[in-house]
């Protein structure tokens, strides 16, 4: 475990900085500018403001349903540098929605971007329905700050009450990339998430915590991938998570990928096939596809 001191100096220099300008908001497959193809897509607006692209696979209407949550150090949450992931997805045969969320430099604090996460996939499973598709299962998925909400979306939905337009639904899985799961051993960073410090409000930072949450619906298969070559989000913030998530009895897979960085595990050839193997090797699409209704 890195100490906590060492790990709060890392983040505050770098990951507020290097994450707000390259973690989701660029492509690293489609920075020379080039557009990521997909089947189809549509934009839908799930709240005042928020939007979120759905790739559309072209060959099912029984397909998963991935939410893309992006990064940003909790100061922002830009999904472009998802899309080509989506697309990728959508190719694979699974329909996937980067979701844009509201984050502290829009004046929200938590548990408000968890809620956003969870009306995203409310919308995005409602639109699917609407164009005759069965969406199941429905994944939530986040890259690094992304991935800490999407962790508290799935495995505490029960503790929030969203204002969403459209019905909530209960995520069926989670996948996680390069997140700080553990937000006790990043205080100075996720004081942006919590508008307080652990001393001042140590019941929401415990209720805010994935790893404290771990034990919640251990049925949900859990998803972890980290690079080894990343210097923002230490690997050990992943492996612990895990650890926690295997104790509580979750289906946990855990892959650390060589010489990925904390922008390259992100990108549509170092995760889709692995995303979408997971899905049909570990359970959640084959298991839910038998039991879903068109």
């Amino acid at each position: 475990m890195a100490p906590t001191s060492v790990w709060s100096a890392l983040a505050v220099a770098v990951l507020l900085t290097a994450t707000l300008t390259s973690c989701s908001g660029s492509d690293p497959a489609t920075s020379a500018g080039s557009s990521p193809a997909a089947s189809s897509s549509v934009t839908v607006e799930y709240s005042p403001g928020l939007t979120e692209d759905i790739y559309l696979p072209a060959d099912s209407k029984r397909v998963p349903l991935v939410v893309l949550i992006p990064g940003g150090g909790w100061m922002t949450a830009d999904p472009a540098g998802l899309a080509s992931l989506a697309a990728g997805l959508a190719e694979a045969g699974v329909a996937a929605a980067p979701a844009h969320i509201r984050a502290s430099d829009d004046g929200v604090t938590y548990p408000a971007p968890v809620e956003d996460v969870l009306c995203a996939v409310a919308a995005a499973t409602e639109h699917l329905r609407s164009a005759g598709y069965a969406p199941r299962p429905v994944v939530v998925l986040g890259h690094s700050s992304g991935a800490h909400l999407a962790a508290l979306a799935v495995l505490a939905v029960d503790d929030y009450a969203p204002t969403c337009d459209s019905p909530e639904v209960r995520p069926d899985a989670l996948v996680g990339l390069s997140g700080p799961y553990d937000i006790s051993q990043v205080p100075d960073v996720a004081a942006a998430l919590l508008g307080s410090s652990p001393d001042e409000d140590p019941g929401a930072w415990a209720s805010a915590n994935p790893v404290a949450r771990a034990g919640l619906r251990p049925e949900v298969p859990v998803l972890l991938l980290h690079g080894d070559a990343d210097e923002l989000v230490p690997v050990d913030l992943t492996t612990q998570f895990a650890e926690a998530l295997d104790a509580a009895g979750h289906r946990t897979t855990v892959e650390v990928v060589p010489g990925a960085d904390h922008e390259t595990i992100y990108s549509a050839e170092v995760a889709a096939d692995r995303i979408t193997r997971w899905l049909r090797s570990s359970g959640p699409w084959t298991s839910a596809s038998r039991s879903a209704t068109p």
